[in-house]
């Protein structure tokens, strides 16, 4: 069944701001990237909540350069100076927000503390 490329544009406007997926992207990509990093599949909450922390930063970096990078083009460097600074403080957040509780107890590796 052939399905018109207008029901899903490329690009939605979301309250006066345009949209271009790169925080989806993103999002997905750093989540493939960190789901199998240091083993074959995320089995414990602490991995889930791993991945989700490094896919949430991994969207908000990407949209933030591709707005930045969208901004220097077209010479709005106040804009492009912006975008980095929210897509730092993004980062920032759920690094804080999703950080590995230092007071949980340790994770054991073959029976022994890692």
């Amino acid at each position: 069944m052939y399905v018109p490329n207008s029901a899903y544009p490329a690009r939605s406007k979301v309250q006066g701001l345009e949209s271009d997926g790169s925080f989806t992207r993103g999002f997905i990509a750093t989540a493939c990237l960190s789901a199998f990093q240091e083993q074959r599949v995320p089995s414990s909450p602490k991995q889930f909540k791993r991945v989700l922390r490094h896919a949430l930063q991994g969207g908000a970096a990407l949209a933030a350069g591709t707005h930045a990078a969208i901004a220097v083009k077209q010479g709005n460097y106040l804009g492009a100076v912006l975008a980095t600074a929210l897509g730092a403080a993004s980062v920032l957040a759920v690094e804080r927000l999703l950080q590995e509780s230092s007071t949980s107890a340790p994770e054991l590796i073959n029976g022994q503390e890692a």
